[in-house]
């Protein structure tokens, strides 16, 4: 009996995956940082936390 020779399929090179995930977690985290920043600089940011400051303050029987 002769020996019988199978090919395995080739495993892909799935080296350069992990890098794009990285460079669309990377894109995502700037793009809402971005986003915060511009909402609490703006009037929103300022009247939001103002509003949470008070309750705040309210809870604790202070203002």
């Amino acid at each position: 009996m002769g020996t019988r020779r199978t090919t395995r399929p080739r495993a892909r090179d799935e080296r350069g995956i992990t890098t794009a995930e990285y460079a669309v977690g990377t894109a995502a985290g700037a793009g809402l940082a971005g986003l915060l920043y511009t909402l609490l600089t703006g009037g929103l940011g300022n009247s939001l936390l103002r509003t949470l400051f008070d309750h705040v303050l309210g809870l604790l029987g202070i203002g």
